[in-house]
């Protein structure tokens, strides 16, 4: 891969990872502020409960998803980077323009999500 590029992935990636983070700060500080009297009775607790739940996963999802793209920017460094761990060879670069964090070209993906399919 040619440096131009590496260096769009790598703002890319940078600017998903601050928009994530940035993102995760402003929920904890908005969404998990309860107040007493927003939950004035058990079923207001549960809904709030919930919603907390779902807040909960989202931010795991998004914290996975910058530890995605940490190793990404590692692969970078290592000089990895659009490589499929699996195969060795380059990933599409249409792949890495939509999914920047894939490991796997297009083709092992798939028999990765196959072999999960039968033994899952």
């Amino acid at each position: 891969m040619d440096a131009k590029t590496l260096v769009r992935f790598k703002k890319a990636l940078l600017e998903e990872k601050q928009r994530l983070l940035n993102n995760s700060k402003n929920a904890l500080k908005n969404e998990l502020a309860l107040s007493t009297d927003d939950l004035s009775d058990e079923t207001d607790l549960a809904a709030s409960e919930i919603s907390q739940n779902l807040v909960f996963k989202l931010r795991d999802r998004e914290r996975q998803l910058i530890s995605k793209i940490d190793e990404a920017l590692a692969r970078m460094d290592e000089g990895h980077f659009g490589t499929c761990e699996d195969c060795e060879e380059p990933i599409e670069p249409r792949r890495l323009e939509a999914r920047p964090v894939s490991t796997l070209c297009i083709a092992c993906k798939e028999k990765q999500e196959h072999k999960e399919k039968i033994y899952a």
